[in-house]
């Protein structure tokens, strides 16, 4: 498995220092220094990953975040889950568009014959990709069934990883993989909504035919808030717990709430609120919003406190996450 030192993205560091100046290249810089104060002072980071992260290959620069212990947990999409492990397998059947602004409705259908789901400028294979993966965790999901057990889906994952199930389809490089560099750290995955995501619909129509029986086998959304509810609590008596957030979303606004429902709801004034926030983003600030909602925001809500450090780059974050985690390796 890859691992780099903190030399190895030094250059990155300096250039950015030397001309990210002003406007949003300045937050980058304030950014990624305040994620470093984080970290240096014993301070956990959660990432929350909205938007086809996974597809754009972020575990690239991801993974070794996660080897770094420069992340402690993660809140995702499904789609984010399952998307890093369907590029693990897939990887050279993948076709990616350049054009695609171009492309006509029948090109579109063009492209459905021929099972290629685009996202964006990348077509994820069906039959290589996501049936693939369906066949390997059915036979996950049935055992679970026939032990009795119950899993949250990214435990599903993790064994689907652990038991070898797909390590010979691997056509990318598993160092590569921010989901296996999480799974050989055990790191959480909380997975809000994940009924809404290819694996999660595959569930439930193998479910209609009869396949599996036990629609509770996949932990639910209610569970996975308590146990980030138990993890915050951990995890906050040994020190500050930052949340750095790309995209928006449920994956974010689920996460971050975790902090009001144990102060509020909860009535435990005592948990501390998140002590870092930066957010990527493209969206602003308008009609209601979450994805847009600036930081200050947050605070009427009890989730960032007037000093908790705060930013906001409104960027594309498959330009900018690369760039502060280089920054933040190179530490």
């Amino acid at each position: 498995m890859k691992k780099s030192t903190g030399a190895a993205f030094l250059p990155v560091k300096e250039f950015i220092r030397h001309h990210f100046r002003h406007f949003n290249a300045a937050v980058v810089v304030d950014a990624a220094n305040a994620y470093i104060d984080h970290l240096r002072r014993g301070g956990k980071m959660v990432l929350a990953m909205g938007g086809a992260m996974s597809t754009a290959e972020l575990g690239v620069s991801l993974a070794e975040m996660i080897r770094r212990d420069k992340i402690s947990a993660i809140s995702c999409t499904g789609a984010n889950l399952e998307e890093d492990i369907f590029n693990l397998v897939a990887h050279h059947h993948y076709r990616r568009i350049p054009h695609y602004r171009n492309l006509t409705p029948d090109d579109e259908a063009e492209l459905l014959r021929q099972k290629l789901n685009r996202v964006t400028d990348t077509c994820i294979p069906e039959d290589e990709a996501m049936k693939k993966i369906e066949g390997k965790l059915l036979k996950l999901w049935k055992q679970a069934e026939a032990e009795n057990q119950r899993y949250f889906p990214y435990e599903f994952m993790y064994q689907l990883i652990r038991t070898g199930l797909a390590e010979a389809d691997y056509q990318a490089d598993a160092g590569d993989s921010w989901l296996i560099a999480a799974c050989d750290k055990n790191l959480p995955i909380f997975v809000p909504g994940w009924e809404d995501s290819t694996l999660g619909n595959v569930f439930v129509a193998n479910l209609r035919k009869g396949k599996i029986q036990d629609k509770n086998l996949v932990k639910s959304g209610l569970e996975t808030m308590d146990a980030l509810i138990e993890w915050y609590l951990e995890t906050a008596q040994s020190g500050d717990v930052g949340f750095f957030q790309i995209g928006g979303g449920i994956s974010g606004d689920f996460a971050i709430s975790v902090v009001p429902l144990i102060r509020q709801d909860m009535q435990s004034k005592s948990c501390p609120q998140w002590s870092y926030f930066c957010q990527i983003s493209d969206s602003t600030t308008s009609y209601g919003s979450y994805s847009g909602a600036v930081p200050n925001e947050k605070i009427t809500w009890d989730k960032l406190s007037p000093d908790t450090p705060s930013f906001v780059i409104e960027s594309d974050a498959t330009i900018v996450a690369p760039l502060i985690f280089a920054y933040v390796l190179a530490d």
